[in-house]
């Protein structure tokens, strides 16, 4: 087989299922309003369940629904015949996902579902069929044709199910009012979760370990205190322990660039006046914006009445996660 022709094949593959999609969009009906009201108001879970590659797709929407806020869970059909079946409850909303509408596995289970009173939603791409003609709610995925030369591998219509899915879910998540917050308290231990939640005071280098010195302190005295802190910088309050600058090595690069007799100097003559400072209640997110912006490793963290409280410092980020190495 040629290169072209490889490409053709490709090619005509995402053509089948894009059309699939936009096709899918006569679908979102009443039919489909109803299912969406429905889960809301539920009081239990949403129970999806499915055969091969149809289970594949059910789990993928269970994620998605668990991740944007509606409890969800996948029941295997021939699992729930031996015992996994007592996981379902009357207040449950059960979603059932199958090309054919006909597959045995589902219909030895359909009228157990039944017998538990539940509300039935069907995934089908076929409203006449065996289980399309049993459900409360019919969601209709029929593809005219599948990627799959043979018609044997679901490809669109795996796709269409995978779609109707993402709509459901996020239909549910506006009806909710779910937010950016609400997601990042699911997702604590991904980068998108810490970019939505992580606070600069949950971070940042705070109390002792806070390198500051008087403006009046010897620029002697002030490197050992950069030094002992190991942050390459520190700060330079005044009596009130206002902040007025900091002093960083490459200030004291600078100084000695100029003169090697530093013995009369202090850390107000040596120091970076109106230096970038940041407040301990905004996210890291956005300290490390502001590093990126001015292109600076650390930022100063000042309380409301400009006292320094904390330092927040590139590494951190870095080694949380949030920004990349």
């Amino acid at each position: 087989m040629t290169k072209e022709k490889i490409i053709a094949h490709g090619k005509e593959v995402v053509r089948i299922e894009t059309e699939a999609i936009v096709e899918l969009a006569e679908s979102i009906n009443d039919d489909f309003v109803r299912a969406v009201e429905e889960i809301f108001r539920c009081k239990g879970r949403v129970v999806l369940t499915g055969m091969g590659k149809s289970g594949l797709i059910a789990r993928k929407i269970v994620a998605t629904m668990n991740s944007t806020g509606t409890a969800a869970i996948y029941l295997h059909p021939t699992d729930a015949l031996h015992g996994d079946l007592g996981m379902v409850r009357g207040e449950d909303v059960v979603i059932i996902l199958s090309k054919s509408g006909n597959t045995e596995e589902m219909l030895n289970l359909l009228p157990l579902l039944k017998r538990l009173n539940v509300l039935i939603i069907g995934m089908l791409g076929n409203k006449d069929s065996k289980i399309g003609r049993q459900v409360d709610i019919f969601l209709n995925i029929d593809v005219k044709e599948e990627a799959c030369p043979l018609d044997l591998a679901p490809t669109a219509s795996s796709t269409a199910m995978l779609v109707m899915g993402d709509a459901l879910a996020v239909s549910l998540l506006q009806l909710k009012g779910f937010t950016a917050q609400d997601f990042a308290m699911l997702h604590p231990g991904g980068s998108l979760g810490k970019r939505l939640s992580l606070k600069i005071s949950e971070i940042m280098i705070s109390g002792d370990q806070v390198p500051i010195v008087h403006e009046e302190t010897s620029l002697k005295d002030s490197i050992l205190e950069i030094t002992s802190k190991r942050l390459g910088t520190t700060c330079v309050v005044d009596d009130n322990g206002k902040l007025l600058g900091i002093i960083t090595d490459g200030d004291l690069r600078r100084l000695l660039e100029k003169t090697l007799e530093i013995k009369s100097f202090n850390a107000k003559d040596v120091m970076s006046k109106n230096p970038k400072v940041i407040t301990a209640n905004l996210l890291a997110s956005f300290a490390l914006q502001q590093m990126e912006n001015y292109k600076i490793t650390s930022l100063v963290v000042v309380d409301e009445k400009e006292k320094p409280i904390g330092i927040i410092h590139m590494h951190d980020l870095v080694n949380i996660g949030l920004k990349q190495r």
